[in-house]
């Protein structure tokens, strides 16, 4: 087993529309809690095509990042397992396309639309302190290119050694 410690590396995608932001109400095995579209970075994806594919998987729309909000590290403790894991979460700002005709991921109940106040009231039932930390960085106008970010060859080429 390696000795190399490794954060997980995820993607969020901040959507906003008439002042409020859309979430996912979801099961975790601390209960029911909101987050942003978000999710885990694949093998042979990039973080684009990521929080692409997580917001689809979802939410059931498309979505096109435009910017880079900011990446983010933190640590979760789960309540009910004691399982402690380091996220390393990259949040996209972008439009959000049209609504495909599929089921919503395992585990996700509904999505939801909420202020940011609606959000600060519910902060107890967030996936993640950074749901909030998020929209209050786009709220602040936090942005960079996505040229910013670069994905070598490599990670859909294996023959790189």
């Amino acid at each position: 087993m390696s000795t190399i410690w490794k954060p997980s590396v995820t993607v969020a995608a901040i959507i906003e529309r008439d002042g409020k932001f859309l979430l996912v109400e979801e099961e975790t095995s601390d209960g029911i809690r909101f987050n942003q579209p978000a999710g885990h970075l694949d093998p042979g994806e990039s973080l684009i095509e990521a929080v692409s594919r997580e917001t689809l998987e979802e939410t059931s729309f498309s979505f096109t990042p435009e910017a880079l909000i900011g990446v983010y590290l933190s640590r979760f403790v789960s309540e009910s397992t004691k399982e402690e894991v380091t996220y390393l979460r990259f949040a996209f700002t972008g439009t959000m396309g049209e609504q495909h005709d599929k089921p919503l991921d395992v585990g996700i109940i509904r999505t939801v639309w909420m202020t940011r106040d609606e959000l600060l009231a519910c902060q107890a039932t967030h996936r993640s302190p950074l749901v909030l930390q998020c929209v209050d960085d786009h709220l602040l106008g936090k942005r960079s290119p996505l040229s910013l970010i670069y994905t070598h060859p490599s990670i859909r080429d294996h023959s790189y050694a």
